[in-house]
């Protein structure tokens, strides 16, 4: 019995035993599964998802990357707070760091009429010092206003190139904001006028290079016209314009409608610009043009405020005054009116004092008639010879006493109205001043018009007749464009532009296919042209299209790069859209991959028959012409 009951006792304690290490297993294993899904929520509700979780018993081991020890922390932190502190085993990892990142150098540079100012952040192996040395010796430049810091780290590539293009746009542009970055410029700028534009986007194209993308914005603004000049002229045969102002588009259009009216002859543009004294400026001469046409003949002429009314002689006093009346009560305020009815003339012509200048087309000018004194005479003298030159001065002149107050003035006006014409002569007397000859400059009747006006006094007279002859054409006439056109394919059927693998960087064999076509573009000026860049179907689309762009812009560059003039040029990329050639083969391929050269046909000017392309052998037919004028890109199918 006693043998049997301690079996039993046995036997129930190893049963009990066994159970609980059953139940101390399960037990475990939840506290574990329990851990392990807290802190895993925990740690993505906190967006840590790099973090690893394993339970191990009490133990929860975090492993994974931290991108920064901040990290590290916070994952620590988050799990601390939802299991004990004690029971984390921490053996995470930090992402190595990558070191510090260069600074961004750029720079910006503002010139105004008060001088230069220049802050940012160049490398200090640009040379602080010889940079502000250099913007102090920028003519007309009164101070230099230095921000600049400087940081020693590397000078980034293009950046040397791009500052010193900065420093040479500079020189050129009196009022501007130049932002300077390695590789890359931008322009903001004010011209003048729409030729000033022109003439400064050419020059700034001109001198650019190759590894610099320049951004340019250059505005024109309405020019500034003081003072605001008008003067028509109506005469037996019809009316002309010696001056024409306006300020907009509207009231240019009223004064053309009155001058019509007025029996205008000739088409005329008005200048538009700023400086109009009052709103009421087109009603003011459509008004006094009315009134022109009602005395039959004469001139009138509008500085800023003041207007002359010059009948022609012989006019009735009675027709006169009645005019003259109405005018005044028609004209706008602050517009005042002066009427001048020539008196008959009583005496002879010898007895007129008079003096005349006469230009030659050689440049030389001879000066004859009347002057008040030596002095006076010493005074033209000089004048003279400083317009036109020591050399080219006949002086003929005798002294007279007793001549107008004026005189001085006028004949020192009409000097200056010589000196803008190529040939012609001025003459004076107290009454007029007359201006004839010929011009190369379309508007110098308005310019002379607009110098008279302001020099001589509103209630003077004077008298234009200038004509204009366009400049003659230099000795060595220019290729007509559509040969242009076809000498540049025959180039490139002969030898192909290529490209880096991949890239926009032409390719070092082929620079001298890109000086064959600068050496062709110099004979063929400033025609409208269009670089085009193509592409074969490998490749994305988008990718494509920004590759063919890169490469004709490339080729842009290395053609400015080479000094020529580029502002009638333009730089296109048309990706894969349209191929000459099949894209399932690599001839054809290599066929689409291309530059081609193509006139711009809507800017082309009408050829006359002389200036059209010759019928010769070196032009090709259009379809060959275009198969032919292909850019080899590179010989891997990868390459769009």
């Amino acid at each position: 019995m006693r043998l049997s009951s301690l079996l039993l006792s046995t036997a129930a304690f190893a049963g009990a035993a066994g159970l609980s290490l059953v139940v101390a297993g399960f037990a475990a294993t939840a506290l574990e599964d329990n851990s392990e899904i807290v802190v895993r929520r925990t740690l993505d509700e906190a967006g840590l998802s790099w973090a690893e979780v394993v339970a191990d018993g009490l133990r929860v081991e975090l492993s994974g990357v931290a991108p920064d020890e901040a990290k590290r922390f916070t994952a620590i932190s988050r799990v601390g707070a939802v299991v004990d502190a004690t029971r984390i085993i921490d053996m995470m990892e930090i992402t190595p760091s990558k070191g510090i990142a260069p600074p961004r150098f750029s720079t910006e540079i503002l010139r105004n009429d008060a001088g230069i100012s220049i802050i940012g952040l160049i490398p200090a192996a640009s040379n602080h010092a010889a940079l502000i040395k250099r913007l102090s010796a920028i003519r007309g430049t009164p101070q230099v206003t230095d921000f600049v810091e400087t940081a020693d780290h590397p000078m980034p590539k293009g950046w040397a190139d791009a500052m010193a293009y900065a420093l040479k746009a500079l020189a050129l542009l009196p009022r501007t904001k130049i932002s300077v970055e390695a590789g890359a410029v931008r322009i903001t700028a004010i011209a003048d006028s729409p030729e000033a534009k022109e003439q400064l986007e050419t020059e700034l194209n001109r001198m650019l290079p190759p590894n610099v993308h320049v951004t340019l914005d250059i505005a024109a603004p309405r020019p500034v016209i003081s003072p605001f000049t008008l003067r028509y002229v109506l005469g037996p045969q019809g009316g002309r314009f010696d001056a024409c102002s306006a300020e907009s588009e509207d009231s240019r259009r009223r004064i053309l409608k009155a001058a019509k009216d007025a029996e205008l002859r000739v088409e005329t543009e008005c200048t538009i610009g700023l400086g109009v004294p009052s709103a009421s400026w087109s009603r003011a001469v459509e008004v006094g043009l009315s009134a022109l046409k009602e005395l039959g003949q004469g001139s009138i002429t509008y500085s800023n405020g003041e207007v002359t009314l010059v009948a022609a002689q012989g006019t009735a006093q009675a027709r006169f005054d009645h005019v003259v009346g109405e005018l005044e009560n028609a004209l706008p305020q602050v517009f005042v009116l002066h009427a001048v009815l020539p008196e008959p003339e009583e005496q002879t012509s010898d007895a007129t004092p008079e003096f005349s200048a006469t230009l030659s087309p050689e440049g030389q000018v001879q000066l004859r008639g009347r002057l008040s004194d030596d002095a006076q005479r010493r005074t033209v003298d000089s004048y003279a010879k400083a317009r036109f030159g020591t050399g080219a001065i006949h002086l003929a002149t005798r002294n007279v006493p007793d001549l107008p107050a004026a005189w001085p003035i006028r004949v020192l006006a009409a000097l200056d109205a010589l000196a803008q014409l190529e040939r012609g002569a001025v003459t004076v007397t107290p009454d007029l001043v007359t201006v004839r000859g010929m011009t190369h400059l379309e508007n110098a009747s308005a310019e002379i018009s607009r110098m008279l006006s302001a020099k001589l006094g509103e209630a003077e007279d004077y008298e234009l007749d200038i004509t204009y002859e366009a400049p003659p054409e230099p000795e060595d006439r220019l290729m007509a464009p559509a040969l242009c056109e076809a000498e540049l394919a025959a180039i490139q059927r002969a030898d192909k532009i290529a490209f880096e693998p991949g890239s926009a960087t032409v390719a070092a064999d082929s620079a001298r296919v890109i000086d064959k076509i600068a050496k062709l573009l110099q004979q063929c000026g400033e025609i409208p042209l269009e670089i085009q860049g193509h592409t074969d179907s490998q490749g994305r689309e988008e990718m494509n299209q920004n590759l063919s762009q890169a490469r004709a812009q490339s080729v842009l560059n290395a053609l400015r790069a080479r000094r020529i003039l580029t502002g009638s040029f333009v730089a296109k990329g048309y990706g894969e859209d349209t191929p000459i050639a099949t894209n399932d083969t690599e001839e054809g391929r290599e066929a689409n991959r291309r530059i081609e050269f193509r006139l711009i046909e809507s800017e082309l000017p009408e050829a006359s028959g002389d200036d059209a392309a010759p019928d010769t052998d070196d032009t090709a037919e259009p379809d060959d012409a275009e198969a032919d004028s292909t850019d080899a890109g590179t010989n891997e199918e990868t390459d769009g």
